[in-house]
């Protein structure tokens, strides 16, 4: 029987919410929310990974089909696209990679059209049989194991200053990939959507009309369940809540700043936290185990978005305790030279992800470059010294290159 080496798939998916173990009574406390499909959760362009995982309600960009699809209609250009690369995991492994296609048309000054395609790759993991009476363990090659989504949203403008959007996503998650001979241990499908809405309005400070302020939410991954054993066991994807906001300024016809700020709050329940009572038997704990965990996995999606704002265990503190929240700043020289930088936050107790982020970007009329770099504050962090890379392109652009070619 083939042992299956998920290490290193594990240690992929605990990451996402979870940057160090807990200990003594801290580990008594620590509860993260548990998700299939961890990876949609991953910020994947440059420019909101830059502001420490700010992007709900800054300015449009070519990458807002991730942060708020809304923010499209209100785009000035025609149509964009957008590659995003992040080496994932850099200080443990090599292979573990996420890439990120995205892109919007304007139908007209109204409507827009966006779609994007995000695959995870996992790595490459060695098979093995179970040792044998020797101790000899056996190679049964390797397999990698993926997963990856692809959505179309539609976005329209409702007024001068509010506009919203519906996205639809297929996701695929094949964490078997080859592993198993077992005909009940399957790849995990699912189907979403988003919700989002965008405002954005100029104001005028002494005179400066060039200024901004902006207001985001987006309700993203409402969907249905994830199975890896043919329905036995159905697992919640990660339905999610972002709000935030988000101030322009404008010093002259050069220089600019923009401060935001996003909330975060997975909508699916809290595992439940099952310990034994006094004067309990093994048997009676094991029961009543086994039947919270039952409650757990039968809750359906649109049940466990309303359960998710009143079921943590500790009450109202740890429900504040799931709430994630990250500010960034970002300023802009000509809108052609772009600083940022920012800061993420989440209690120690639902994954201790905390980390500062810096990034840089080069603007031209035809294609935009951005990076980002991650450092942890946490000890120990897998995610320390993440690195993202943005390439965009600019279709007005790309098709005045075009003519101008065909001209001489």
């Amino acid at each position: 029987m083939k042992k299956r080496k998920l290490e290193l798939v594990s240690l992929c998916m605990l990451s996402l919410a979870s940057s160090a173990a807990m200990a003594g009574e801290k580990e008594s406390k620590f509860n993260p929310l548990q998700s299939a499909v961890p990876s949609l959760s991953i910020a994947p362009d440059a420019r909101g990974g830059g502001m420490g995982d700010v992007g709900v309600a800054t300015s449009p960009d070519i990458n807002s089909q991730y942060w708020n699809p809304a923010k499209y209609a209100q785009m000035e250009s025609r149509g964009g696209f957008a590659l995003s690369y992040t080496p994932w995991l850099r200080k443990i492994v090599n292979d573990i990679d996420l890439v990120y296609l995205g892109g919007y048309y304007k139908l007209d000054d109204m409507q827009s059209l966006s779609a994007s395609f995000r695959y995870f790759s996992m790595g490459e993991i060695n098979l093995t049989d179970a040792p044998g009476p020797d101790g000899q363990v056996v190679s049964q090659g390797t397999c990698n194991p993926y997963e990856m989504s692809v959505d179309l949203a539609y976005a329209r403008k409702l007024s001068e200053c509010w506009s919203a959007a519906v996205a639809l996503r297929f996701i695929y998650s094949d964490l078997t990939n080859g592993m198993t001979d077992d005909a009940n241990v399957t790849a995990g499908k699912a189907v979403a959507a988003d919700v989002a809405a965008f405002y954005r309005k100029p104001i005028n400070l002494g005179g400066n009309k060039d200024s901004y302020a902006s207001f985001g939410v987006n309700v993203s991954n409402i969907g249905s369940k994830v199975s890896y054993d043919d329905g036995e066991t159905n697992q919640f994807i990660p339905t999610n809540l972002r709000l935030g906001g988000s101030f322009d300024y404008s010093f002259d016809e050069f220089n600019s700043l923009a401060l935001s700020v996003d909330l975060n709050k997975l909508l699916i329940p809290t595992p439940p936290k099952v310990e034994k009572e006094h004067g309990e038997t093994d048997a009676e704990f094991q029961q009543r185990q086994t039947e919270e965990w039952d409650d757990y996995y039968e809750t359906s999606p649109i049940a466990g978005i309303f359960k998710s704002f009143g079921d943590a265990p500790g009450g109202f503190s740890e429900e504040l305790e799931e709430i994630t929240w990250s500010v960034g700043a970002e300023y802009s020289y000509n809108k052609q030279f772009l600083v940022r930088a920012g800061y993420f936050h989440e209690s120690e107790n639902k994954g201790n992800r905390k980390y500062w982020a810096f990034g840089a970007g080069f603007n031209l009329s035809i294609f935009q470059l951005n990076a980002a770099y991650l450092m942890s504050t946490a000890q120990t962090s897998p995610l320390d010294q993440t690195l993202r890379f943005t390439l965009g392109f600019d279709i007005a652009g790309l098709k005045g290159i075009m003519n101008n070619s065909k001209e001489e």
